[in-house]
């Protein structure tokens, strides 16, 4: 692979930490006066509180990373938005490269979050905003708030389509990371014969340079 796309795997693996670190602190609670819909505000206030636990308790990097992994599974569907980042090459690949790509997916998922949440995050406060309904999914809308550091605009969407609430994409300044990393791998796999293996192999050389 590339140096250009490892570049672009790493600014990805930064922004996709920052967006779920500072979309799901919701230690700030809501904004007085602003409309929530039950289910999702609940999810994301709950999930939040956990992580801001994590982030606070005196555990060591690799105790607090054990700890995060279970709630990532729990409450953010991985499969799902590692179906759709594959895109159409979902439908192409075989059964065994869905089933290394997903579990591949996932270990990224997991470093993407961890990297930031026993780093320099520390000290980030989130206020929920307005919830409202899209195409059966719900959008929360926030303010990410770090010292030093100008506030950010989030919005995480909520699906309840598996019988529980969890986020199934992040959205950071308008932008959807599960939709610019859907064109990362499709511009990389195509640029090599259109070969899911190809995007597999590379992918299991970023997971190894993590762990």
């Amino acid at each position: 692979m590339g140096s250009t796309f490892f570049r672009s795997v790493a600014f990805r693996r930064r922004a996709l930490g920052l967006v779920v670190i500072g979309g799901l602190l919701a230690g700030g609670g809501a904004v007085p006066g602003h409309a929530a819909s039950g289910s999702a505000h609940d999810f994301v206030q709950h999930f939040g509180d956990q992580l801001v636990a994590i982030i606070n308790s005196k555990q060591s990097s690799s105790a607090k990373k054990a700890a995060l992994e279970p709630l990532i599974q729990q409450n953010i569907d991985v499969d799902s938005i590692g179906r759709y980042c594959l895109g159409r090459y979902w439908k192409v690949a075989t059964p065994d490269e869905r089933a290394q790509f997903l579990q591949l997916f996932h270990k990224v998922m997991i470093n993407a979050v961890s990297e930031r949440m026993v780093g320099d995050y520390q000290g980030v406060t989130f206020t929920i905003g307005n919830t409202i309904s899209q195409d059966g999914d719900e959008l929360v809308d926030g303010v990410i708030n770090r010292p030093g550091n100008p506030p950010a605009n989030v919005q995480l969407e909520i699906s309840t389509q598996s019988g529980s609430p969890k986020v199934v994409d992040l959205k950071g300044e308008g932008a959807s990371l599960r939709l610019t990393q859907r064109g990362d791998y499709a511009s990389y796999i195509a640029q090599n014969g259109g070969q899911v293996s190809a995007l597999i192999k590379a992918l299991q050389k970023q997971v190894s340079r993590n762990d």
